[in-house]
């Protein structure tokens, strides 16, 4: 049986937008492809487990809705490509500027 690997314990704040807010855990390898030869391929299983980043739920849903699952495994699975994207850049810095509490309508 395989080792059980430790989660990054989750920081003070939005790895994205930097508030101090309640934390959800975002997959930067989906995990419902880990299973997917083109996966196994590119990332062993230590990294498919633990590449996470401690998001806001604002910026996890924003995630979601600009990329697909296949979309953030193959080019979007870290947080400077995350934030290289010029869509998610766009919100994540407006949401920067909004009080903890704050969660937009979409």
């Amino acid at each position: 049986m395989a080792p059980l690997l430790r989660l990054p314990d989750p920081p003070e704040a939005c790895e994205l937008c930097l508030r101090q807010t309640p934390l959800t855990r975002h997959h930067l390898i989906p995990k419902a492809l880990h299973g997917k030869s083109y996966v196994r391929k590119r990332f062993g299983r230590e990294e498919r487990i633990t590449a996470t980043l401690w998001v806001c739920r604002p910026c996890h849903n924003q995630i979601h809705r600009l990329f697909s699952e296949k979309e953030l495994a193959l080019r979007y699975n870290s947080r400077d490509a995350l934030l290289a994207d010029p869509g998610l850049r766009t919100f994540v810095d407006w949401l920067s500027t909004k009080p903890a509490g704050f969660v937009p309508r979409h």
